[in-house]
């Protein structure tokens, strides 16, 4: 009969020497696991740059049905949860029980957050038929669409999000400057858009570059300078939106790729996300126990390890899927 060590510290498992041993070989497993997740997302990843580059206007178009506000919140709200799991673990390092009850509960609240903000913008494609799969109102079958009452409210719905902008940059002398000066300026430059030269006063070498100005920039409106009250003029590029009409054949059939990269990979986050959650959740109620302290933490610092790496993945979804340019 074995005789029971009351020595032996109830953390340690036997098949460990010291508990340091204990949390190398936690933290190396740990880390084994995340590097699987990130292949996994990795290879998410190498499907939406092979789609994006070969069909860009399809991802420029559709990325407008998606709220940029909603996700930058959510941005905002993964990154505050990051600095109280990081505090959390800190609190249990030093054996601060109070501190890192608050911060699981701040971390726990952040989830929430994120995952009710989602639910949000999920609520919002549904109802505007922008759902994955065979739902989804542009998913095209046998070359008509499956419902074009729905389709016509998903394009709608999408130019209402894609508003038009304007760029303003300084020009230098490589990059078509135009020094001028007064109200005399203004008439030249709108003759010189329109294809006339009628001022003749201004300096030859600012003629040039006027002329010049007519016909480089590229992309640009009819209204291609503006001049500032100091006389500086600098371009303006009034780019509006991709329409579903600007978008041939081919490529309105294809729209529907996007939703479903978009639901494939922001859904998977998710549930990374809820299991972190359920996590914390355990964690937060042994912390309440007086579990954690500076002799065992383990399972505080390894579950902060899978919370960050799932902020992180977040940190690329949200440019790549929301501010596509």
């Amino acid at each position: 009969m074995n005789k029971v060590d009351d020595n032996h510290d109830p953390h340690l498992a036997h098949h460990f020497d010291t508990p340091v041993q204990q949390y190398s070989s936690a933290k190396i497993g740990m880390w084994v696991f995340l590097a699987t997740e990130i292949l996994m997302f990795g290879g998410l990843f190498c499907a939406y740059a092979v789609y994006r580059g070969t069909h860009p206007d399809v991802f420029l178009y559709a990325h407008h049905f998606l709220d940029t506000n909603l996700g930058a919140i959510n941005t905002v709200v993964l990154l505050a949860s990051s600095l109280t799991m990081a505090w959390g673990v800190r609190a249990a390092q030093l054996g601060q029980k109070p501190i890192l009850v608050i911060m699981l509960l701040l971390t726990l609240l952040g989830g929430v957050g994120f995952m009710g903000i989602k639910t949000i913008e999920y609520s919002s494609k549904y109802s505007h038929g922008l759902w994955f799969g065979s739902d989804n109102a542009f998913y095209v079958k046998s070359g008509k669409y499956t419902n074009p009452e729905e389709l016509t409210g998903a394009i709608e719905y999408g130019e209402s999000h894609a508003m038009p902008h304007e760029d303003k940059g300084e020009l230098t002398d490589e990059h078509l400057e135009l020094q001028v000066k007064d109200a005399a300026t203004e008439d030249v430059l709108d003759n010189q858009a329109a294809g006339e030269a009628q001022d003749q006063s201004l300096p030859a070498s600012a003629q040039s570059n006027i002329g010049n100005a007519t016909n480089a920039p590229a992309g640009l409106s009819s209204k291609f300078a503006e001049v500032e009250g100091d006389g500086s003029a600098y371009v303006t590029s009034e780019k509006k939106p991709l329409t579903y009409e600007d978008l041939d054949p081919q490529q309105q059939k294809l729209v529907s790729q996007f939703f479903q990269i978009y639901f494939l990979m922001t859904g998977l986050h998710g549930i990374h996300v809820l299991v972190g959650m359920a996590l914390i959740f355990w964690l937060f109620i042994r912390a309440l126990r007086g579990t954690f302290g500076p002799k065992y933490f383990v399972p505080v610092d390894l579950v902060g390890l899978y919370w960050h790496i799932v902020d992180l993945i977040w940190i690329f979804l949200f440019p790549l899927l929301y501010l596509i340019h």
